[in-house]
Order: structure tokens, then sequence, then C-alpha cells
């Protein structure tokens, strides 16, 4: 019996001790996550958008062209040329990162001033040339031809404007001799302009004499600036 016991003994001391559990391996730390958008994505140089932004399991969020922000927000921006918003996102898990896109366009160029546009009195004023004549005379002379073409050219174009010739004369001589001198005078002109090829029905003729001088000194500077044609717009 002793000897039993004894083997007893030794088979019960050489037993192996069991090890403890080993503890659960910890669950890495959650990667970040970002977006980032930007609305409008396009305007008009001068004019600001919304940028917004949200991130999770980040310690640290930044935004290249602005600097450090909060987890999450927006913010209003201007920029003078197209940018790419790029954000970053940082945490014990890693890193994420997010961009958006602004596209910055010219504006448009401001519309053009309205083209002035002359009417047709102001343009019979600025084209039209009175005619001249020599004392006591009423045949159109040779040095006003040129004004005498001109203004049959203009007529031509502008068959719809309706003139007079008013017949002046210088203060000497009686009024109704300078009456009849002006009338001449004034058909002297439309006679030459219908031959121009000015339809009759375009002009009309009327004499004044001396009666309404444009230059009232008794010289002949003043009198050779009496005896002329004067053209003047409409029709009474």
């Amino acid at each position: 019996m002793v000897l039993t016991l004894a083997a007893v003994a030794v088979v019960g001391g050489c037993k192996k001790k069991v090890a403890p559990p080993v503890p659960p391996t910890a669950p890495p730390p959650p990667q970040p996550k970002a977006t980032l958008t930007v609305s409008p994505s396009s305007l008009t140089r001068g004019g600001s958008a919304s940028l917004a932004w949200t991130t999770s399991d980040a310690t640290s969020v930044k935004i290249d062209e602005i600097g450090t922000v909060s987890a999450s927000g927006s913010q209003s921006v201007s920029p003078a040329d197209s940018t790419t918003y790029h954000l970053t996102a940082t945490g014990p898990g890693g890193s994420a990162e997010a961009t958006a896109r602004l596209t910055v366009v010219e504006p448009p160029p401001p519309p053009a001033p309205p083209v002035a546009t002359e009417s047709d009195a102001e343009l019979f004023a600025r084209s039209v040339k009175d005619i001249y004549f020599d004392y006591d005379r009423y045949d159109l002379r040779t040095g006003d031809a040129t004004a005498v073409n001109e203004n049959a050219a203009f007529f031509k174009e502008h068959p719809s404007i309706k003139f007079t010739i008013e017949g002046h004369c210088d203060e000497r001589g009686s009024t109704e001799y300078n009456l009849a001198l002006g009338d001449n005078r004034a058909n002297a002109a439309r006679t030459a302009l219908i031959n121009a090829g000015v339809p009759a029905s375009q002009v009309k003729v009327v004499s004044f004499g001396k009666e309404k001088p444009f230059c009232t000194e008794s010289n002949e500077d003043c009198w050779q600036q009496n005896r002329r044609d004067h053209f003047v717009y409409g029709q009474q």
C-alpha cells in the first residue's frame, strides 16, 4: 500500500500546469472619413460660393487653401481664379482626403454703348452746303459745281429727305427786284439738282430776297454771305 500511494503521489506531481487565457486583441482605430463640396461649382469672378465639409474619426482637419478647420463646417469662398480645394482628415486610424473644384470664369464684357444715330435733320445740316452767287447774278458759278454735285449725291442717297432751297440777296436794290432775283437763284440750283438726278418732288423753292439777311453789315464780305441759296431741311 505504501508503494501504491507513492506511485500516485509521483503521478500527481508530474501533471502539467494550464496557461491562463490570452486576452482578446483590441480592434484597430477606425479609418477617418471625409467629404468636401462646393456650391455652386462655377461662378463669375467676384462672386462667392459655399465650401462645406464633414469628417468622422479625425483629430485634425486641414484644408490646404484655408488652413486648420473644425471637424465639420462650411465657409464662403471667393477666389480670383479657379481653385481645387484639398482637405486632409487625420486621426489615430490614418488619414482621408477629399477635393472640390471651383471654376472661376471671366465676367462677360460690358454691353457696348448704344450707337448714336443721327437724325435726318442732323445729317442734312452736316452734309448739305449752301451755294453763293455773284452780285446781281443767278447763274451758278464754276467754283460752286463741287457743292452742287455733292448736294445732289446726298439727296439721291436719301430720297426720303425733302428740302427747300431759299433764294437770298444782299441789301442793295428794291424789295421786288430782290424777290425775283432770289427766286431765280433758288430755281437755278433746283434745275441743276434735277439735271443731276434728284427727283423734282424732293425739292421746293422759295425766295426771301433781301428780307432775311445772314449778315447785317454794309460791306462786300457781308453782302457775299447774303447772296446765296440756303438749303433747309423739310418743306413748308
